[in-house]
């Protein structure tokens, strides 16, 4: 009776097991069905039920009540039909459940699927706010600590938010092609170290907690470049003029060094120099650049932050190396170790490192090491064609934020610790670099502002073969950041300029650009809800919701405005709108958002759906543009510049656009042509006159330039904005603004009101404060409008008549050579002067007056006299002829 209980029990646990394995496949086909087939509830439960029943009578067809009645009745049968099918059925029911659930099913987990919806839940950035997020997302999506690093490589950051055992065994992968050896620390935090890196940006990576077998986890890290990188996270350079000439007449001694031994996790350090070279044909496919370990500085020193030592000539081949850096690791990575932890300087000369020949006579060595770059210059093909002329005045390069930045190497803002260039106190980098050489162009301005020539000075502007801040797609010269720079245009300069009396040469191969051909950007501003086209229409248009500002067809490029009701002070919405979030991308960009935070004067920056942090860096380097913490400033490779300013709880934008987008605009901001009759162009074509047409009419068209949800670049991470524009019209059409206000003496903010409004602009800052009842909104708009007129972002054009020589064996005065500068010329001892002694740039780009000569005294004298004689001798042949010709009339 036991064994047939015990049988019976048997078979009832193996029928339960299989009834529970096959169900199980059941429901899944049945989701399947019913999600991806588009099946009725009905149909999802008529599948169930029935496949459910067909699996009961298969495996039980008669001894069901007889179980109902008791679990210890004999079931021979049953056992015998279920030990024939069981090894069937098991198998099949598995091998289904499995099929549906990873094959037909989208997988529920974020392991490789971030930046992607799935099924039920998000692996998106934006599910945190929206709290749609797989269980797992910051576990294989985590964020980093910090979160930016110098390319050089070497720092430590800390895998936020994922677990690891003591025993995972952590790879990471940066670019897909670059892997480091990753560790987890004693609380079980992972860790990874960033590699050396030829590019700048963001940088995306993986992690495997396996030795490498499986890549699951993925993240973005930042590539800095050097100079751009926080002075804590670098090793300084004591006395830079000591480094870059040491070896030269009067300059020796002790080098030092310093670094913060936070950022290096060791007790003891070794120090030391890397090199960098590049090899192979210019522009052809051989030409490659790396960075390489030359010796050891100092090996097991105390961590303590600071190294001293006495420089030796290095032996060949190490003194081949002229550009190097410096760097600090933990001692117990062997020398030259890749890709470990550790800290860097700055790229520099390598001066106090030369062979001996170099200190016995450096002017010599320098001079033989200028004519050989000079020979190679000559080889090379032409790349000034294709830079950009300089801006004319310190204050066009400061307005231009689309196509030049700041030089971190003299910058006004700090100092104006102009090295390289003697003379100016501020200069800017064209952004982007040249299309088919990656130039760069350099623009250099002295105290009065203006631009400095190196045929004037040797501390003049100056185009750049390699762009220092590099060009994507990078990790090839001459587009490697900072070091491609290095070698074609800085450490040449040591050659020539600094280190020997040669800048002729250097010069002859970067000339100044004179700003001839220089055409300052047209500026728009759009404010709250003001508007000022790029031909100068000004009109107000209040809608709500989501618009084009500006598309260019030609140029790819798409900016559009988000516009939301203003709240009045007493919590209820106005009968306006104020501009709160700007979205622009340019052909495949990355997308950039600008909107207002949760609190006064602060904006969120958006790159592709994810919120930044400028925490540790205010320049990023992203996919088809560059962005500047600066306000916000956001440019485009095009030139197209972006500024977005925050003030109390509105947002203005301004839109600087160059001369290529003449013609090729459309949107809210009008059409670029310089004639403002026909700036408003309805989204059908239509053109609509601003001076003709009503508030309302001025309504209806902005409403026409509505986007779609298709074409949006907004971010949607929160149920209001979901809520009010992606499920909602783009355009609110409920929603119809005050097109006028009335005030009066009875109203409380009408003295306030007229005192904060007057000058110019009263108009639009009256409406917006009555309308808002809020003077604050009235001082945000009047602030805006006079940031418009600002002849710091609007500098008035300027004419430039280009750079006049000084004459052979005389001098000039006078290095500005815009309309109206003069300038005056006078001769050396012993010559005289010849032609204009002072001459004036005109309006119309030309110079007033003769060519300037100076000549010798006595070659003045014979040159007088040979004039005085050619007149003698032509006069007294006039006369011969005229008394020849009374002598034939007489006769």
């Amino acid at each position: 009776m036991k064994s047939i209980e015990r049988s019976s029990l048997l078979g009832l646990s193996a029928l339960l097991l299989c009834a529970c394995t096959v169900t199980g496949a059941c429901i899944y086909l049945s989701i399947y069905l019913s999600i991806y087939l588009s099946a009725s509830p009905s149909a999802y439960l008529s599948f169930c039920l029935s496949s459910c029943r067909s699996v009961h009578r298969f495996v039980w067809p008669s001894t069901h009540p007889s179980i109902r009645r008791s679990a210890l009745l004999p079931v021979n049968l049953s056992v015998f039909r279920l030990s024939i099918y069981l090894p069937i059925i098991l198998p099949v029911s598995l091998s289904l459940s499995f099929i549906t659930q990873f094959l037909c099913l989208p997988a529920l987990t974020c392991a490789g699927h971030c930046g992607q919806n799935l099924a039920s839940c998000s692996c998106r950035p934006t599910c945190v706010s929206l709290q749609s997020c797989c269980a797992d997302y910051r576990e294989f999506c985590p964020d980093t600590s910090p979160y930016s690093g110098t390319a050089f490589g070497g720092t430590d950051f800390l895998v936020l938010n994922a677990t690891f055992t003591q025993d995972s065994q952590l790879v990471c992968r940066f670019n897909g092609e670059t892997d480091t050896e990753g560790y987890v620390d004693s609380d079980g935090h992972g860790h990874c170290i960033s590699p050396l890196l030829y590019e700048t940006g963001w940088i995306t990576f993986q992690i495997s907690a396996d030795g490498g077998l499986m890549f699951d986890r993925q993240g973005t890290w930042l590539s800095v470049h050097s100079g751009k990188l926080d002075a804590r996270f670098k090793v300084a350079l004591g006395n830079s003029t000591q480094w870059q000439y040491y070896g030269t007449p009067g300059v020796g001694g002790v080098l030092s060094l310093s670094w913060d031994p936070s950022q290096v996790r060791a007790d003891t350090v070794n120090v030391e120099l890397w090199g960098y070279s590049e090899t192979g044909k210019p522009y052809s496919d051989s030409w490659t650049g790396s960075w390489q370990y030359l010796y050891s500085l100092g090996r097991k020193l105390p961590n303590n932050g600071s190294f001293g030592f006495l420089p030796q000539p290095a032996e060949k081949p190490f003194s081949d190396w002229e550009l190097g850096a410096i760097r600090v690791g933990a001692a117990s990575h062997a020398d030259g170790a890749q890709n470990v932890h550790a800290v860097w300087s700055e790229d520099h000369a390598l001066a106090w490192h030369l062979d001996g020949s170099f200190r016995r006579d450096s002017a010599s060595w320098a001079r033989d090491k200028c004519a050989s770059w000079d020979a190679l210059e000559r080889s090379l093909p032409d790349f000034l064609s294709e830079t950009p002329d300089c801006p004319c005045t310190l204050a066009q390069a400061r307005a231009d934020t689309g196509r030049f930045h700041t030089d971190y190497g003299c910058d006004m803002e700090k100092g104006s610790v102009c090295t390289y260039h003697p003379g100016s106190v501020h200069c800017v980098r064209a952004i982007q670099a040249s299309p088919m050489y990656a130039a760069g162009q350099q623009c250099c301005y002295d105290s009065t502002g203006t631009q400095v020539l190196t045929a004037d000075s040797i501390g003049g502007s100056t185009p750049d073969r390699g762009h220092d801040w590099g060009s994507p797609p990078y990790k090839r010269p001459p587009r490697v950041p900072g070091a491609s720079h290095w070698v074609y245009d800085v450490i040449s300069f040591y050659y020539c300029c600094l280190w020997s009396d040669n800048c002729r040469y250097y010069f002859a191969h970067r000339p100044s650009s004179d700003c001839r051909t220089y055409r300052a950007p047209k500026a728009v501003v759009f404010g709250d809800p003001h508007i000022i086209t790029f031909d100068g229409t000004t009109y107000t248009f209040n809608g709500q919701g989501e618009y084009y500002l500006v598309r260019s067809p030609s140029n790819n490029l798409t900016i559009q405005g988000r516009t939301e009701r203003v709240k009045m002070e007493n919590g209820t919405l106005a009968k306006a709108t104020r501009l709160s979030s700007v979205a622009m991308m340019e052909k495949g960009s990355d997308v950039i958002e600008v909107r207002l935070g949760n609190r006064q004067n602060h904006l969120e920056v958006l790159r592709n759906e994810q919120v930044l942090s400028f925490s540790e860096q205010s320049w990023m380097d992203l996919s088809g543009q560059a962005f500047c913490l600066l306000n916000v400033t956001v440019m485009f490779p095009s030139g197209a510049g972006i500024e977005a300013r925050g003030r109390g709880d509105t947002l203005a934008a301004t839109v600087l656009l160059p001369a290529e987008f003449f013609n090729d605009t459309l949107g809210l901001l009008g059409r670029m042509n310089g004639d403002a009759a026909d700036d408003l162009v309805s989204s059908d074509g239509q053109v609509i006159s601003s001076e003709q047409s009503s508030a309302e009419d001025l309504f209806h068209f902005g409403a026409g330039w509505l986007i779609s949800n298709e074409t949006s670049l907004f971010t949607y991470d929160s149920d209001h904005l979901l809520d009010t524009y992606f499920f909602a019209p783009k355009h609110d059409p409920d929603f119809v603004p005050a097109f006028s206000v009335e005030d009066g003496p009875e109203d409380p903010l009408q003295g306030p009101m007229t005192a904060l409004c007057s000058g110019e602009g009263f108009a639009l800052c009256r409406y917006d404060t009555l309308v808002s009842r809020s003077l604050e909104v009235g001082n945000a708009t009047r602030a805006t409008s006079g940031h418009a007129k600002n002849p710091f972002l609007c500098p008035p054009p300027v004419v430039s008549c280009g750079w006049l020589a000084p004459p052979s064996n005389g001098q000039k005065e006078g290095t500005r050579y815009l309309q109206g500068a003069v300038v005056k010329f006078s001769c050396n001892s012993g010559y005289v002067l010849s032609g204009s002694a002072e001459r004036t740039c005109l309006a119309n780009g030309q110079w007033s007056g003769d060519a300037t000569h100076c000549v010798q005294d006595n070659v003045l004298g014979i040159v007088l006299g040979s004039v005085f004689g050619a007149i003698t001798l032509v006069t007294l042949i006039a006369a011969v002829v005229l008394h020849s010709r009374r002598q034939e009339r007489w006769v």
